[in-house]
C-alpha cells in the first residue's frame, strides 16, 4: 500500500488566472468568491482536499500585480510571504495570453524567495483555445520557467484536473494528514460570507466601483432553528459610489443582498436573513489605519524580518 501523503501547496499567479474557480472545481464545493473581475480574492484561504491515500492543502492568494495602493500592496504581500513555507508551487497562467510583467514578477519572487521549492506550472483556460494552438501559446510560458513540470488546464472544463491531482500528491511529503478529514477550509462562516458578499456586488457594478469596495460583517447571529443574521456594511471611497451600490429605489442593493444571500445559504446549509447598508469611506485603500480595521494588515520589511 502506498504511504499517506499530505502538504501545502501555494497556487500563484496574476489577477484572473482562475486560481478560485480551479480550487473550487477540485474541492467539488465553493469556499472562494469568483467573479470575470481581477482582484477579486483579497485573502489567503486554504481548501483542503482529502483523499484516501493524500491531503493537498491548496493556500489560495491574491493576484500578484502591479500595485497602485496600499491595498495592492497587502495583496502582493499575501500573495508571496508564504512562498518559501509551503511544500509546491502551482504557478497558474492564463493560456489564451501571452506572458505579461506580472507573469515575469511572480518568477522573479520565486527565484528569490523559493528557489529550492518545486514548481507546476498550469496552463489555465485551455478550453478558449484549438487544441493545436495550445504547444505555441505554451512555449513562452516553459521559457519563463524552464525544467518544470506543465500540465493544460481548464478549471472550468475539467480538462488536466486527474493528471495535476495525481502530480501534486507526488510533489507532497510523506506524512500524516494535517487537518480533520471534514475540514475544507481555514476561514470561519462569517469571513467567507463578506467574500461573498463582496463577490455579488462584483458581479453587478462596473467601471471602478467594485475595486473601491470593501465589506465588513458588523453582526452574525446564530437562530438556531430560524437561521442566522447577518448585517453587513459595504464601503466605497466616494459618493456617488454610494449611489451605484444602493441603485435606484435601492434596486441595485437588493440584486446583490439577493445573490449574496443565495450563496451563503449554499454555503452554510441553513436559512440566512441578511441585512446590507453602504457607507463611504474616503480613500480608504490608501490609508493604513483603515485597512487594519477591515483587517488587511500591511507589515513592514522590519516587521516581516
Amino acid at each position: 500500500m502506498a504511504e499517506y501523503r499530505s502538504g501545502f501547496v501555494a497556487v500563484l499567479g496574476r489577477p484572473n488566472v482562475g486560481k478560485s474557480t480551479l480550487i473550487n472545481a477540485l474541492l467539488g464545493q465553493k469556499i472562494a468568491p469568483v467573479s470575470p473581475r481581477p482582484q477579486t480574492t483579497r485573502r489567503r484561504q486554504l481548501g483542503i482536499l482529502t483523499l484516501p491515500q493524500a491531503q493537498i492543502v491548496f493556500v489560495d492568494t491574491p493576484g500578484i500585480h502591479l500595485p497602485r495602493h496600499k491595498l495592492g500592496e497587502f495583496l502582493n504581500q499575501e500573495a508571496t510571504e508564504i512562498l518559501g513555507e509551503v511544500d509546491v508551487l502551482l504557478f497558474l497562467v492564463d493560456l489564451s495570453l501571452p506572458p505579461g510583467e506580472e507573469e515575469r514578477l511572480i518568477v522573479q519572487r520565486i527565484r528569490e524567495d523559493a528557489p529550492t521549492t518545486g514548481v507546476i506550472l498550469g496552463l489555465n483556460k485551455c478550453d478558449l483555445l484549438p487544441q493545436g494552438e495550445w504547444e505555441s501559446q505554451a512555449a513562452p510560458y516553459r521559457a519563463l520557467i524552464p525544467h518544470q513540470k506543465a500540465i493544460f488546464l481548464s478549471a472550468t472544463r475539467g480538462d488536466g484536473r486527474e493528471e495535476l491531482i495525481q502530480t501534486l500528491i507526488q510533489a507532497l511529503p510523506i506524512q500524516e494528514a494535517l487537518y480533520p478529514e471534514d475540514q475544507v477550509t481555514d476561514l470561519y462562516e462569517r469571513e467567507i460570507a463578506a467574500e461573498l458578499i463582496r463577490e455579488a456586488a462584483l458581479l453587478h457594478l462596473r467601471d471602478e466601483v467594485p475595486h473601491a469596495l470593501a465589506v465588513r460583517i458588523d453582526e452574525y447571529i446564530e437562530r438556531n432553528e430560524h437561521g442566522a443574521y447577518i448585517r453587513a456594511t459595504l464601503f466605497v471611497e466616494r459618493e456617488s459610489q454610494k449611489g451605484i451600490v444602493i441603485g435606484q429605489g435601492g434596486s441595485m442593493l437588493k440584486r446583490i443582498g439577493s445573490d449574496a444571500r443565495r450563496e451563503i445559504e449554499a454555503m452554510s446549509g441553513r436559512k440566512v436573513f441578511l441585512e446590507l447598508r453602504v457607507k463611504t469611506l474616503p480613500n480608504w485603500r490608501n490609508r493604513i489605519d483603515v485597512l487594519h480595521r477591515l483587517g488587511y494588515r500591511i507589515q513592514s520589511k522590519k516587521e516581516r524580518s
